[in-house]
This record gives C-alpha cells, sequence and structure tokens, in this order.
C-alpha cells in the first residue's frame, strides 16, 4: 500500500483529482490524477482541502459531453492530456491563506463553497482565488449538508419564488414531477414553510407498498398530495385537480421529466399559469397544444441552475445562507445521499464505479464523494 506524504520536498501538498480528456461513459474515461501543489500560492488564493462533493446527474452529462456547455480542458495539474476536473459542487475548508492580506474575512478553518458552476469539485485540494468561492458558516452543519446546498435545493427556491407571475402567495398551488429527486424534496419543503400547496408526482415503485411508503415520506416532509405518473397521465387526474384546488387553479409547474408528463402538467395549470422545464429525464421534446398559449395564456421557460449562479453572486450568498438556516433550525432535512469514502488510498476503480452508479434505476440517495484522510 502507497504510504500518504501529506507534503512533499520543500512544502509541496499532494492531491488527488479525478480527471477526464475525452468524452465517454464515466467507466471508461475517468482516471485518478496524483499532483503537487506549490507551498507558494498565486496572489489572493487561498489552498483548500475537500470536505464532501456530490454526484450529481449534470456532471455526468459533462462527462458523457451531453451537457449543455462544454468544459475547456487544460494541462494546469500535469496531466499528460489536457484534461478536465469534474464536479459542479461541493465544500471546502481553508487550510491556508498565506497570499491574503491580513485583513481577508477569510481565516484558515472557515469552510467554503464555489461560487460559480465548473469549479472541478472531484478533487482532495484546490487552489482557488479568494473571489471565487463563499464562506459558509459551519457551526450547526454537516460537510454533506453544506456541500449539496448549492445546486437542488436552490434550484426549487429560485423556482418556486421567481418564476410565477405575479409571484406564489401562501395558499397557491404549483405542481412538479420528480417529486422524489433532491429539487423535489426541497420544493416539498420550502413550499411547507411558505404555505404553498403542491401536487407531487412520481414513479411507482416494485411493489405498491414501496410506492405507498414514498408517498408518506413525502407528505411527512409536507407535501399536499402525491401521485404516480400513471394516475397523473389518467384521465380522472383532471377531475382529482379540480377537487383538491377548487377555483383556485395551479399557479406553476416544474418539469424535470419532459415528454407526455410535461404535457399533462401543462394542461393542468390554471390561467396565467407558468410552466418552469429545468430537466429532461425521459429524452422526449415537450410538445404542446397551441390551445394552451392561446385561451390560457400558458407561459413556457426554461431554467438552468448556472446561469442564474453565475450571474448573481450575491443572490447566490442570500438563498445558500437561507436554506443552512432552515437546516440549522430543523426546518430543512437533507436529501437522501449515499457515502462513497474517498481517502488517500482510495483506487480509481472505486470512484469509477460510484460515478458510474448514478446513473442506475431507483437508488437509496444521491452519492456524495466524503473525504477522510487525505
Amino acid at each position: 500500500m502507497a504510504v500518504r506524504h501529506k507534503s512533499g520536498p520543500y512544502g509541496y501538498t499532494q492531491a488527488k483529482s479525478l480527471v477526464f480528456s475525452r468524452y465517454g461513459e464515466p467507466s471508461d474515461v475517468l482516471k485518478l490524477h496524483t499532483h503537487s501543489i506549490s507551498p507558494t500560492l498565486p496572489s489572493s488564493s487561498l489552498l483548500l482541502r475537500t470536505l464532501a462533493a456530490p454526484i450529481n446527474p449534470a456532471d455526468v452529462n459533462t462527462i458523457q459531453g451531453t451537457y449543455g456547455v462544454k468544459p475547456s480542458f487544460s494541462p494546469l495539474i500535469g496531466t499528460s492530456e489536457p484534461s478536465v476536473i469534474p464536479g459542479n459542487e461541493g465544500v471546502f475548508e481553508i487550510i491556508s491563506t498565506s497570499s491574503l492580506p491580513s485583513s481577508s474575512p477569510l481565516k484558515k478553518g472557515d469552510w467554503v463553497i464555489p461560487t460559480k458552476t465548473g469549479f472541478g469539485t472531484w478533487r482532495t485540494h484546490a487552489v482557488a482565488g479568494a473571489d471565487t468561492v463563499l464562506r459558509v458558516e459551519r457551526e450547526g452543519l454537516s460537510p454533506t449538508q453544506a456541500g449539496t446546498v448549492a445546486v437542488n435545493p436552490c434550484s426549487a427556491y429560485r423556482m418556486l419564488r421567481d418564476y410565477a407571475q405575479p409571484a406564489l402567495r401562501e395558499g397557491d398551488w404549483f405542481v412538479q414531477n420528480g417529486a422524489n429527486s433532491g429539487v423535489g424534496r426541497a420544493a416539498v419543503q420550502l413550499g411547507r414553510l411558505w404555505g404553498y400547496k403542491s401536487i407531487n408526482v412520481i414513479r411507482s415503485r416494485e411493489s405498491a407498498e414501496e410506492t405507498q411508503k414514498l408517498k408518506d415520506e413525502l407528505k411527512d416532509l409536507g407535501a399536499t398530495q402525491v401521485v404516480t405518473e400513471e394516475e397523473f397521465l389518467s384521465r380522472e387526474f383532471r377531475d382529482m385537480v379540480k377537487e383538491w384546488t377548487g377555483s383556485e387553479g395551479i399557479r406553476l409547474g416544474m418539469n424535470c421529466v419532459g415528454g407526455k408528463s410535461a404535457q399533462t402538467m401543462a394542461k393542468t395549470l390554471g390561467s396565467g399559469g407558468t410552466l418552469v422545464t429545468y430537466g429532461g429525464m425521459a429524452r422526449q421534446p415537450v410538445s404542446l397544444p397551441t390551445g394552451l398559449l392561446i385561451f390560457k395564456d400558458i407561459r413556457f421557460v426554461g431554467f438552468w441552475l448556472s446561469r442564474w449562479a453565475d450571474g448573481d453572486k450575491e443572490g447566490k450568498e442570500r438563498t445558500v445562507n437561507e436554506i443552512l438556516e432552515f437546516m440549522r433550525e430543523g426546518k430543512f432535512k437533507d436529501t437522501p445521499t449515499v457515502d462513497v469514502p474517498w481517502s488517500w488510498e482510495t483506487k480509481e476503480g472505486t470512484l469509477r464505479e460510484a460515478v458510474q452508479g448514478t446513473l442506475e434505476g431507483f437508488r437509496k440517495g444521491k452519492g456524495v464523494f466524503v473525504f477522510g484522510e487525505t
């Protein structure tokens, strides 16, 4: 077994990063690269140690080359070919601020998260500019909570707050598919906190008992109604919606599936409602009846987290801090996760398999790299 040396000659920090130099399936293209970080940091930079970094579907799509934006390949960390470090989300501990002025609010031991996407979080250590991270108050939080706040909960928060016109008010209804996802669970809980009512669509599990268990779980989080895709697509569903919402109607739809599910969601919206699409798990286009545009004035828009996160640093900081405070107060439960331990001895194959496994069917939770002795 290789012996871990935290510092190499002349104080260099030894680090490992998952990288890829061509697009493909994670199990085929991901490699574990070992490199050194100089003790002399660039001006206004930090040396960071990774604490937790989730494996999100967008990360996998980026590796496959199917994501909407292509990353820039670089030889910066000494790979034999220009490469990319994947991972858009995570939390880091500052282990050196030697290049910062003494007046900087960032201190050794602080926890930080990236301000923008494309940071490259699947690595043991990183050097980053002080202006590329946000400090988060670590008290009362686990690394997994801080490391998973910036994508799913923020997506749910912004869609619920920003897209209905006029804005949703207490007592208003929204509908979403993919309700068991990280975004879906976050929307259920935020909706409960803000007084919104929700209709939540899930995929049926392998047995009726497992499906009912999931329905009950989401209702415990705050879901008003939970239905399966089969129930949602049935002819009787419109009557169910009228019974539940009365004359209020549904003001907002959140779609991450596409195809028939998105079309049905659009039909359930009341006049002037908004359908926000933020994913396409069914890999089918969103086909919309013309009458919804003409006679019901339904709005159809898209939400891309990166556009918001990269364009509104202050807004991201406010949103993150509000959600983290809900967590500290016990008002917001974590999305189920599956820890993937990453220590200095962890093998490349173990990490590759964890990423590839996110493409499988029903899972117990989102995979999260949790870093030990690195």
